[in-house]
């Protein structure tokens, strides 16, 4: 399994990018994580990744707790699939984004910028490695 979390839009913001790669490295240690800056004219993750499960970013996405995120990454590890994320741009993911989607997240119902977005998925995902290795971070 590999991880892939994708966004649209420049990053910024360099504290939060930081935290975000921080984090990302950290969970590197589990699996091999990518993240970068997409143009989606340019870059077709269907075709990039066909057989991947593609979990896009959206506010009106499903929202999981910690412990079911986990069991996403688990199951996609169980089977050896790869996972991609998205964070669409500032107006937010497109419609045929979405029907590309094989799971829409929310992270919360409140709005944050996509910079922290990408730190707190990089942390959850980060989070699901150790609840599923019971490492010392989630206690």
């Amino acid at each position: 399994m590999k991880i892939f979390l994708y966004f649209i839009g420049r990053p910024k913001d360099a504290p939060a990018n930081a935290i975000a790669q921080d984090f990302l490295s950290r969970a590197a240690r589990f699996a091999p994580c990518e993240m970068r800056e997409i143009n989606p004219a340019k870059f077709d993750i269907p075709a990039r990744h066909p057989a991947a499960k593609k979990i896009y970013l959206d506010p009106f996405g499903k929202e999981l707790d910690s412990l079911q995120f986990s069991k996403l990454l688990d199951a996609a590890a169980t089977h050896g699939q790869d996972l991609v994320f998205l964070i669409g741009a500032h107006e937010g993911l497109t419609p045929a984004q979405r029907q590309q989607a094989d799971l829409l997240l929310s992270l919360s119902k409140m709005t944050f910028p996509h910079e922290l977005a990408r730190a707190m998925l990089a942390e959850q995902i980060y989070r699901a490695f150790a609840i599923l290795k019971n490492h010392p971070y989630v206690r």
